[in-house]
């Protein structure tokens, strides 16, 4: 299968893809995990990735695009993938298009975690004070939310038109939200 999962910053995208990636045999495909590889490796990307982040800068779509694109040749995305965190804007969604289009391909689905927005707050605020993240206050928190909204929400819209989006109720346990995808997915592939 060839997956892109959506859902707000604290839905369990991470750990879902993670799970996903095990039962369906295929590699979850994370955007950060694509640019911390390629800053350690020192690519020729890569350094262009860290050349904005060390800046405090978001890294560009080009740059962005042509990681996912270098990532998706390997051959263990030959029987899919799943994609965590890209697309992000409409403007990822054409290149990704683009590059499935030039190997005669295309997504079989995209799954949308949905997840109350308070409830979520209330995840991440719990989230960084066991794991001791200073800079995640509330306000960066509410301020991720809001460009969630604002950039990557419409996607949901998008895929929906094309028939491609499967929602799957974010919320609760770990296990149940899990049995949840997996039920949404197999579906699909009755």
């Amino acid at each position: 299968m060839r997956l892109v999962l959506l859902g707000p910053p604290g839905a369990g995208k991470g750990t879902q893809a993670k799970r996903l990636s095990e039962r369906l045999g295929i590699p979850a495909i994370s955007t950060g995990d694509i640019f911390r590889a390629n800053i350690k490796g020192g690519t020729p990307l890569g350094q262009l990735a860290q050349s904005y982040t060390s800046a405090g800068r978001l890294v560009p779509d080009e740059v962005t695009n042509d990681m996912v694109k270098d990532r998706l040749a390997q051959p263990d995305t030959e029987n899919g993938f799943l994609l965590d965190g890209y697309p992000r804007n409409a403007g990822q969604v054409e290149a990704l298009d683009a590059l499935l289009a030039a190997v005669d391909s295309g997504l079989d689905a995209v799954v949308q975690l949905t997840a109350d927005t308070d409830e979520l707050v209330a995840r991440l605020l719990n989230r960084a004070t066991v794991e001791g993240r200073e800079d995640d206050s509330e306000d960066v928190i509410r301020h991720r939310q809001e460009v969630y909204l604002s950039e990557t929400a419409p996607l949901v819209d998008l895929y929906s038109a094309r028939g491609l989006l499967v929602a799957v109720d974010g919320m609760g346990d770990i296990d149940d939200v899990t049995e949840r995808l997996q039920a949404a997915l197999s579906a699909l592939e009755a």
